[in-house]
């Protein structure tokens, strides 16, 4: 009764453009209530835990997302890209998924010593030993779930990731309430994964086994093996800082860096998530008309700027009177490096798209190149540069690493693979990118300091009023139609 009552409240249909624009609805509404909660659970850990705490967290889940990106098989976002029917492929690529996770649960146990050895953190052993339950969790989940993204059926997804949420927030509240220590961090992980695991086979109907069809698994590698090299590239360039701060500045600072680069990208890391979900599998299926998916890609990142780019202004402005009335003087120290930080967040905003567009054509090698070429530069600069300005430093060589290959990958994608003009990328860039200028001088120059609660709510709204009517009148003198275009999207979701 339960699945057949969800299976009615989240029937969808109508066109592509509407159904992708019902399914960014859905995942942007799951991303605000998570972050809801998510910000809510971290203004109370952070709050009764150390910063300490959030580095043996951090060092944990490091150990983890190594082993998961080095053995990632690229098995959904092949199923995701392929147009023809995908059942078939199912059972063989959860088994697969099934014998990796158990391969890793073993290696992250026995690792684990070695791990914190290597971090000179002997506490974070039992928490990386406990942490590979979660691979496990993640393993056996029900991979017909695959469909509520290739389909654009993200309302399901909406009911799937948020029962995770949920119980995430309220075992890790509820833990540190108790315990006060690290643990509730690692109790609220395993809630929220155990939790999806066992929703993914109430809501979704198709029931996977255990399969010998290894042909089926390597045709979804042959595509996957790609997205394996450039997940392993983004892992170095995203997750490199943290090892590289965590083993030369040590736990405490890796607090410091982890919690200003969550902070700093939440625009940036909410907008990316929401916009490649929804458009990689809409692109996807526009693959074989360029001239439609040029125009998608143009809107979207039109969209996208217009969003990120106000979010990292008004972050960039007020971060430090954020930093002390929500987390507390004992976090200040990361102000600087959150305000390099959210300038990487804005471009990783903008480079979301690229991504898609070249894994949806097919070509997620030219991806790999580039994101070897940002790698390169990375591993060049953090060095020098952190040695000299610790976690600032850190965070100076991931935006430079970030802004050199940016313009080349803007480039490839609309020039040669949507056979458009750059000229179309500065235009619907220009007046989002103007107004936060604009808005950001404002603040920074009428914005007294040490505001209180009210005070800080007060320079937020009056920010964005500022951005918007910037925004409103800069898009009426030059005509680009950025209102227009979102009016039209809202419609889209009540269609």
């Amino acid at each position: 009764m339960l699945r057949k009552s969800i299976n009615n409240l989240t029937k969808s249909g109508g066109s592509l453009s509407q159904r992708t624009v019902r399914g960014g609805f859905w995942v942007f509404s799951l991303r605000i209530v998570q972050q809801l909660f998510g910000f809510t659970r971290l203004i109370i850990l952070a709050r009764i835990l150390a910063p300490g705490d959030f580095g043996l967290m951090g060092i944990a889940l490091l150990t983890m997302s190594t082993l998961e990106t080095f053995s990632q098989t690229g098995f959904q976002a092949a199923l995701i890209q392929k147009n023809k029917d995908i059942e078939s492929y199912l059972d063989a690529a959860w088994t697969v998924l099934i014998l990796r996770g158990l391969v890793l649960f073993g290696i992250l146990y026995f690792a684990a010593p070695f791990a914190a050895s290597f971090f000179d953190a002997p506490e974070a052993k039992p928490i990386i030993q406990v942490i590979g339950f979660s691979v496990l969790l993640q393993a056996f989940t029900n991979i017909g779930v695959i469909y509520f993204q290739k389909e654009l059926e993200f309302n399901k997804e909406f009911i799937y990731q948020f029962a995770g949420t949920l119980a995430d927030f309220i075992v890790a509240v509820s833990a540190v309430l108790i315990l006060r220590n690290v643990w509730a961090l690692v109790f609220g992980l395993l809630a929220g994964n155990a939790v999806r695991c066992f929703m993914s086979y109430l809501i979704h109907p198709y029931r996977p086994r255990l399969s010998r069809d290894l042909a089926k698994a390597k045709e979804l590698f042959g595509y996957g093996k790609w997205i394996l090299g450039s997940s392993i590239l983004v892992f170095l360039i995203t997750q490199g800082d943290d090892i590289f701060v965590g083993k030369l500045l040590g736990v405490a600072a890796l607090g410091f860096y982890q919690m200003a680069y969550r902070i700093s990208n939440m625009p940036a890391t909410e907008i990316t998530h929401v916009i490649s979900q929804v458009t990689f599998p809409a692109y996807s299926k526009l693959q074989s008309d360029i001239p439609k998916l040029r125009e998608a890609y143009l809107r979207v990142l039109q969209f996208t700027a217009f969003l990120s780019f106000p979010l990292a202004g008004l972050i960039f402005v007020l971060a430090p009177d954020f930093t002390m009335i929500f987390l507390g003087e004992k976090w200040m120290q990361m102000v600087p490096a959150m305000q390099v930080l959210v300038l990487w967040g804005v471009i990783r905003s903008i480079g979301v798209h690229h991504g898609s567009i070249l894994q949806a054509v097919g070509k997620p090698d030219i991806l790999t190149k580039l994101n070897i070429i940002k790698l390169a530069i990375l591993v060049i600069l953090i060095y020098p540069l952190s040695i000299k300005w610790g976690i600032v430093g850190a965070s100076l060589s991931v935006l430079m690493s970030a802004i050199s290959i940016t313009p080349t990958a803007l480039y490839i994608t609309i020039s040669k693979i949507l056979m458009g003009k750059m000229s179309m990328i500065c235009k619907i860039m220009l007046i989002p990118f103007v107004s936060t200028l604009f808005m950001t001088l404002f603040l920074g120059a009428f914005t007294i300091k040490n505001l209180s609660l009210i005070e800080f709510i007060l320079a937020v709204l009056v920010g964005a009023t500022f951005y918007f009517i910037s925004t409103y009148v800069l898009d009426k003198a030059l005509k680009q139609n950025i209102w227009h275009n979102l009016k039209s999207a809202m419609s889209g979701v009540l269609k």
